[in-house]
């Protein structure tokens, strides 16, 4: 029997395990990303692990997310970074040189590599044939401390693609249509691989869109072949030498198989408030809109803002209609400006931001109140734009293009004969907003600089033998980590400042509960399916760590999340009987009795007893020997200081 594209990787990374579907494995990676959003938190885990040098391949520390400056935080977090990088090996990519994703995607991945980055849209590295994987901080910090990365291994699912996309038609509508097929859980426990005769009708940004946005179904990773497209575009970017050749064989066999006939598909937009709620620009129909936003790792490409600039040039923004674009890399807008493209969407009326995430992530731009917002970024939960209750949508470039003059939703194949913009034979890079580390030799002299708002990791305890708390609070589905630990200009530069984004916890749901649970001293959380979906901030499990939650009880947990919440030493638990979620009120006093003695002794099979009506209820904790470990000993950091 063959292997998949993925199984391949993974096999040559296997430092643990055996490759048999749902056991633990532990793999070998060859680089890692952050962002700045997460990556203080990172990094001050790396210093808390002891480890002098980064023994990855490749470290790179973005600044791309907390960019909009009105108080010392976000630059003092920038500044901590980059002296620590220069210190201990990592490469620092400058604010201003773009989103961690395209640019890694352009100056840094390699096909048959395996990445790691504390951020979800990891994946898109699959775009160029890596095994790319979003995970929690700590999990990159160990990583970069040359430890392994532990993984479910997971089934393999083959999306294969037939046919070409019709004019106007784009990526985004194959990734919409995934979603529309599988959901926003569909992926769990997955690796998407791509293949057919249509793949090769895609570009490497195209790609990229695709395994992007794979992010949204829940699954580990997407992955697409390395193959000719791949080293051509590898080739423009003049690293034609980091390429290899990389494709599932012929007899591999996949747990699941979807087929997309790429001719077939229309224009689409994710509907609020969920990627998966999928729906034709037909059968939207012409309503009104108030803004668009055109950029986030997802689709601020070269290839993406040409069309766009074809579309806009020698026509005017509609009046009622506010257009902001962020080119995704220094690289991309230093193109457009070259080329006059750039001047084509100023003078209809574009505002153009900086090469960052922006309005993806609520830092500016919000919608103005119940605004209808077109956005080709990847997610649309509520209030993450900034604005509680704005309305957004996720469209292709082309679709928000031609609705930004229209004012209206417009399906872009109204547009006429569809605009051709070819894959530069050279792109225009230049790697002077990289800054390379400090020699071995010199790294000691390195001052790591400290501001006033970064705070330590939060105080971790080994696991009581039983536990008995209050339930602080109990949420429905597809709970994400928006809704646990907002985003936004306003709470983003508290990210290295646990105590203080702690305030911030579960406030969309409930803007009592970080009183509550502080009053309380230790409690546990309530959820429902697909708890913890969307970001990897492993933020949404350290501020509950640190209002004293010990354990979550869920139907079914996402997966970054879930590993997020074994690393900070709190219990994840899952209802045996979904209908026992009932039986859980808040408020309600509950035990978990022996807890320790049974998890120690490696039984997955506990009883929760809530003493308010008497119901003993049957829960899962399934962990394996090493995750068992972790919890035993209070989190992952804990674990890696005993265990070396």
């Amino acid at each position: 029997m063959g292997y998949t594209i993925a199984q391949k990787i993974i096999k040559a990374h296997l430092l643990s395990g055996d490759m048999t579907v749902g056991s633990e494995v532990g793999l070998k990676i060859d680089q890692t990303l952050t962002q700045d959003a997460t990556g203080t938190m990172a990094y001050l885990e790396f210093e808390a692990i002891g480890v002098p040098r980064v023994k990855t391949e490749k470290s790179v520390a973005y600044i791309d997310h907390n960019t909009l400056q009105t108080g010392f935080e976000n630059a003092d977090d920038h500044r901590f970074i980059q002296t620590v990088c220069k210190k201990h090996g990592i490469y620092f990519s400058r604010p201003g040189n773009g989103i961690c994703h395209q640019v890694h995607l352009e100056r840094f991945g390699k096909p048959g590599k395996t990445l790691i980055g504390s951020d979800s849209h990891t994946p898109t590295g699959g775009g160029i044939g890596m095994l790319a994987i979003g995970a929690g901080g700590l999990d990159v910090a160990v990583a970069m401390g040359g430890g392994a990365y532990y993984i479910s291994m997971p089934k393999m699912v083959r999306v294969n693609l037939t046919g070409k996309l019709q004019p106007w038609v784009s990526a985004k509508d194959i990734i919409l249509e995934v979603l529309r097929i599988m959901s926003v859980k569909g992926g769990v426990g997955k690796i998407i691989e791509y293949g057919g005769e249509g793949v090769k009708t895609l570009t490497v940004p195209e790609r990229a869109t695709i395994t992007n946005m794979g992010a949204e179904l829940g699954a580990t990773t997407s992955v697409f072949p390395s193959d000719e497209i791949t080293r051509t575009f590898m080739a423009a970017q003049g690293r034609e030498e980091d390429w290899t050749e990389l494709s599932s064989d012929d007899d591999a066999v996949f747990d699941e198989v979807i087929e997309i006939d790429l001719s077939k598909l229309v224009p689409m937009a994710a509907c609020p408030h969920s990627p998966d709620n999928v729906k034709t620009i037909e059968d939207i129909g012409p309503q009104k809109i108030d803004q668009v936003c055109i950029g986030s790792c997802t689709n601020s490409s070269y290839l993406d803002l040409m069309r766009v600039a074809a579309i806009l040039k020698g026509k005017t923004v509609h009046p009622d209609v506010s257009l902001a674009i962020a080119p995704g890399s220094k690289q991309v807008y230093n193109m457009l400006a070259k080329n006059g493209a750039l001047a084509d969407i100023i003078e209809a009326g574009a505002r153009i931001l900086e090469c960052a995430c922006g309005p993806c992530i609520g830092m500016g731009q919000s919608p103005n109140s119940k605004g209808i917002s077109l956005r080709t970024f990847n997610r649309n939960f509520e209030g993450r734009s900034g604005t509680r209750d704005g309305q957004i949508y996720l469209v292709s470039p082309e679709t928000a293009a031609a609705s930004a003059l229209a004012g209206v939703f417009t399906d872009p194949r109204t547009l006429g004969d569809a605009v051709n913009i070819p894959l530069p034979a050279k792109f225009d890079y230049n790697d002077n907003m990289v800054v390379a580390p400090a020699p071995v030799e010199e790294m000691d002299n390195v001052e790591v600089l400290r501001g006033p708002n970064i705070k330590p990791y939060p105080t971790t305890s080994p696991l009581a033998e039983s536990i008995d708390v209050p339930c602080s609070l109990k949420v429905g589905d597809n709970i994400t980590t928006d809704h646990i630990m907002p985003a936004g200009a306003k709470i983003l530069p508290l990210r290295s400042n646990i105590p203080a984004i702690s305030e911030h916890c579960f406030t969309v749901c409930d803007k009592d509960f970080p009183a509550r649970a502080k009053q309380l001293g230790s409690s546990i959380i309530v959820g429902g399916v697909n708890y913890g979906q969307g970001s990897s901030r492993e933020h949404a499990a350290l501020a509950p760590l640190y209002l004293g939650i010990k354990a979550v009880v869920v139907k079914s947990f996402a997966r970054i999340h879930r590993a997020n919440l074994i690393n900070a030493g709190i219990l994840p638990l899952t209802f045996v009987n979904e209908a026992d979620y009932d039986s859980i009120n808040e408020g309600d006093d509950i035990s978990i009795p022996d807890v320790r003695k049974l998890i120690a002794d490696g039984k997955e099979d506990l009883i929760i007893v809530n003493k308010t009506n008497g119901k003993e209820i049957p829960v899962k904790c399934e962990l394996s020997g090493r995750t068992r470990d972790i919890v035993l000993a209070g989190g992952l950091l804990d674990y890696t200081k005993q265990n070396g």
